[in-house]
């Protein structure tokens, strides 16, 4: 089953710490938002596999946007 991890800020995507098909832990660091001049990190919220990343370094984003999936 797959799980859509979202960010929950506005801002732009500061860095992306994992590579598709990587497994994780939950709490890994998957992806690093940068907001207001804060870097927010988006942890994994549950072990898996890194299906598929749907953002870029330096992509803007909204809250709710898909950032990782997971398997």
């Amino acid at each position: 089953m797959s799980r859509e991890v979202e960010s929950e800020i506005s801002g732009s995507v500061w860095s992306i710490d994992v590579t598709p098909g990587a497994r994780v832990e939950a709490g890994d660091v998957l992806v690093v938002v940068e907001s207001m001049k804060m870097e927010i990190p988006v942890e994994a919220p549950a072990a898996g596999r890194v299906a598929e990343i749907r953002v870029e370094q330096g992509q803007s984003i909204e809250e709710g946007d898909v950032l990782v999936v997971l398997d």
